[in-house]
């Protein structure tokens, strides 16, 4: 392949470690590197979700990481709350810095919990119904809500799981609404 080939082709750039230096092998061939992802097996590339795997990282870590936010924000806004007259500038910000970093770890675990059982009611819908659609979300969220809130009661977790299932309804409403009315 020669050089105004490779220039052209969008799948691949041209990676020279040895530029500017005189190698006696070709070695322009060896570094056409693919830009499009590559998978092992047909099937992974004709997947359009996400695997279980997948989906329990990004679940997972999406809601850890909001969660730490949210509870970092919180516990900012508990720790300037939490001042005294005399403290001084040393211990005002081991205040905020203490208060912010317990909030924002009991937030995200709890978050990243949610996470991790959505993802699993999420697969397990998808694998029990072998369709692929909004009904699979709707009864992930219903079925987190009240396996979370299980532990509380029989009408905690009938009432977190209508929540949830709703919650996630919306969402899913407004990204297809997104999709459809705003051009990207």
């Amino acid at each position: 392949m020669d050089d105004s080939k490779r220039k052209s082709d969008p799948n691949t750039r041209f990676y020279d470690p040895y530029q500017g230096i005189q190698v006696p092998i070709p070695v322009r061939n060896v570094y056409q590197l693919p830009t499009a992802p590559q998978y092992l097996f047909d099937e992974e590339a004709r997947r359009s979700r996400r695997n279980l795997s997948d989906s329990l990282t990004f679940y997972t870590g999406c809601g850890y990481l909001a969660g730490a936010i949210g509870g970092g924000a919180s516990g900012l806004v508990a720790g300037v709350k939490s001042f005294e007259p005399g403290d001084t500038t040393k211990l005002r910000v081991s205040r905020v810095l203490n208060s912010s970093g317990h909030a924002g770890r009991a937030w995200g675990n709890r978050l990243g919990i949610i996470g991790l059982i959505y993802a699993g009611m999420e697969s397990g819908a998808m694998a029990l119904r072998d369709v692929d659609d909004v009904w699979n979300s709707v009864a992930a969220g219903l079925g987190t809500g009240a396996v979370y809130r299980a532990a509380r009661g029989v009408r905690s977790a009938a009432v977190a799981g209508a929540f949830g299932g709703v919650l996630v309804g919306a969402a899913v409403t407004a990204k297809q609404a997104m999709k459809r009315y705003v051009p990207i």
